[in-house]
């Protein structure tokens, strides 16, 4: 396993298509469309990322259950913003969490505990005369 991150753009468009399993075209056209935003060299030749290769099959998943590229890229925002809506959950989450915690830590010398018992009462009421 190599300590490249995922993010390190290396892949030649050839490459990149090949692992993707689609012609160099097919990645333009992605490009065109806004599905994929490969990285630039200097000289303006285009560079994949691991990233970008998964991405790359998640649209070729997508498009051979049947979904156009309209479609696919409806799906991509989706799938973006419901994870950036749990990450945003979870910190809440967690923010809770920690305050509920502080609450009880701060409250816990004032609390005394209560010991109470209940006893039905089994006698005859009293009648008053």
């Amino acid at each position: 396993m190599s300590s490249r991150s995922p993010h390190h753009a290396v892949y030649v468009i050839s490459v990149a298509a090949e692992l993707a399993g689609v012609h160099p075209q097919t990645l333009r056209i992605y490009e065109r469309k806004g599905l994929l935003e490969p990285a630039r060299t200097s000289g303006g030749s285009r560079r994949y990322s691991d990233i970008d290769i998964a991405l790359l099959l998640r649209i070729q998943e997508l498009t051979n259950e049947g979904l156009n590229l309209a479609g696919v890229q409806r799906v991509l925002e989706l799938e973006r913003e419901n994870r950036d809506l749990r990450r945003q959950l979870a910190d809440v989450e967690d923010r809770a969490r920690a305050q509920v915690a502080e609450v009880e830590r701060r409250h816990r010398a004032d609390l005394v505990p209560v010991r109470q018992s209940v006893v039905l009462y089994e006698g005859r009421r009293r009648r008053n005369p």
